[in-house]
């Protein structure tokens, strides 16, 4: 079991992988740093991922969520798409761990594809393994991801794991991709996987094909003007799940573009936060 790596009770900083070798690592020099980009704070060449927990406020609902800042797989949105929506849902009794995952590089990884998808599944399982500390109920721990954040937290919960610790229970879903366009097919060549997929992995990256009965309730968030991620890759998912007699809730507003993070008055969309917040509450997962 990890440490927290600084003494502030408040929120707790774990390393995911202290004292194991990282999956799929190589070593280098490469240092991360911070950079602004899209109007915003981003971190770039992620090599040690982390897991910063902030603990629910007030009534405490026992519902743990990771949550996956976007950035294209290039870097990491991680003030307005992390720790800004983990103190969020923590005032309101949630459980919020911002997941400052391995960005993907095959100058840090002989397998640059699998290590957001390694690394968000230990977090899930190091969250349910301090779940008595968080006071967490281990059947409600989730996923909540943004653009590419959104397209990992339904890889997560569509390529099970044989681990069950490993696999999410419900997925928050904010302007995603989860259609295998022409177009999404190239972003995951140049920036996950950086060479052409096989037919095999063509197939499992056809992530509306996978889905179940067996597919984790989902929560879904889009724009109807987004520009980034078209507005389909929600509805198509909602529409399979539903399908599959899965559980899932969709807002769609008509204005927002894309990346809104906890979202705008002027346009509605921070509306998502209660919402989602009262979907989390009222709904129970399946274990």
């Amino acid at each position: 079991m990890p440490v927290p790596n600084h003494k502030n009770p408040f929120p707790d900083v774990y390393t995911i992988w202290d004292r194991q070798k990282k999956p799929f690592n190589i070593e280098s020099d490469i240092k991360e740093y911070l950079e602004e980009c899209w109007g915003t704070l981003c971190v770039f060449n992620v090599t040690e991922p982390t897991l910063t927990v902030y603990q629910a406020k007030g009534i405490n609902a026992g519902i743990g969520v990771v949550i996956l800042p976007g950035g294209g797989y290039t870097a990491e949105a991680i003030q307005p798409e992390g720790h800004d929506v983990a103190k969020a849902l923590a005032d309101q009794g949630v459980t919020a761990a911002v997941l400052k995952y391995r960005l993907p590089n095959p100058l840090t990884s002989d397998q640059p594809h699998l290590v957001p998808l390694t690394d968000t599944r230990r977090a899930l399982k190091l969250l349910r393994q301090m779940a008595k500390k968080y006071k967490l109920e281990k059947n409600r721990v989730g996923l909540l991801g943004f653009s590419a954040g959104s397209h990992l937290a339904t890889v997560t919960s569509l390529w099970k794991s044989n681990d069950a610790e490993e696999n999410p229970n419900f997925s928050g879903l904010m302007y995603g991709t989860t259609d295998l366009s022409d177009e999404n097919l190239q972003w995951l060549e140049e920036n996950l996987y950086f060479r052409k997929l096989t037919q095999d992995e063509i197939a499992r990256n056809r992530l509306l094909n996978l889905v179940s009965s067996e597919t984790p309730p989902a929560f879904l968030v889009h724009a109807c003007d987004d520009d980034v991620s078209k507005v389909e890759e929600t509805t198509l998912y909602a529409q399979k799940l539903l399908k599959h007699n899965v559980s899932v809730e969709m807002h769609l507003f008509s204005k927002g573009g894309h990346g809104f993070g906890l979202g705008r008055e002027k346009d509605g969309t921070s509306q998502w936060v209660d919402l989602f917040i009262n979907w989390l509450k009222s709904n129970r997962p399946n274990p």
